[in-house]
């Protein structure tokens, strides 16, 4: 059962959403059971025109930028919106940089091979003998997967580490949903 959230139309929050704002969403799948929150995926809200996308890094489909209304319609009540940088605590970060970064990951692979190394850490034997890396050395070479885009666009584009002990190849939709850099403000219904 999913707490209670505040549900909302998206018709009538429109004007309320901002570049770089990020979508997490809800669904029993081996991320959210294998990981450590309730959120399976995590995506961007991008601006064009007077239109909200969502830009993400998705299984199956890789990099790509879709309506929001079209997410919304297709997981109604599973989409928290959550405010990147509430009440402008760090005022260095560039959200608009960000959600450039989102964008030019349209048409990238998805990182199956970097879930996997994420997912591995989560087993017990491996627990024991590896801890999760908290450094963000260098880029990864591999191509991301969702929420590393969201924490790579965030922290390389947008000047803020949103998870600054997760490395970002192994943070997670819940790192994003826990960290203060976010705030949860409403839940997608459907239209």
């Amino acid at each position: 059962m999913l707490p209670l959230r505040k549900q909302v139309r998206l018709a009538d929050v429109k004007g309320e959403l901002r570049d770089g704002d990020l979508l997490l969403f809800r669904r029993r799948g081996l991320i959210s059971i294998a990981g450590r929150g309730v959120h399976s995926h995590a995506a961007k809200v991008a601006w064009w025109g007077d239109e909200p996308f969502c830009v993400e890094v998705r299984e199956w489909f890789g990099g790509r930028a879709v309506t929001l209304a079209s997410q919304i319609e297709r997981c109604p009540g599973r989409i928290d919106l959550f405010r990147a940088n509430p009440g402008n605590r760090w005022p260095e970060y560039d959200a608009a940089a960000a959600t450039r970064y989102m964008r030019l990951l349209a048409g990238c692979d998805y990182g199956y091979a970097a879930v996997i190394e994420a997912a591995l850490l989560h087993l017990p034997i491996t627990r024991m003998c590896v801890t999760a890396d908290v450094e963000d050395r260098a880029v990864s070479r591999r191509p991301p997967f969702c929420s590393q885009a969201c924490a790579m666009a965030d922290r390389l584009a947008g000047g803020v580490d949103p998870a600054p002990y997760l490395a970002d190849r192994v943070t997670e939709p819940a790192d994003l949903a826990r960290s203060p850099f976010y705030q949860y403000q409403f839940t997608f219904a459907g239209e």
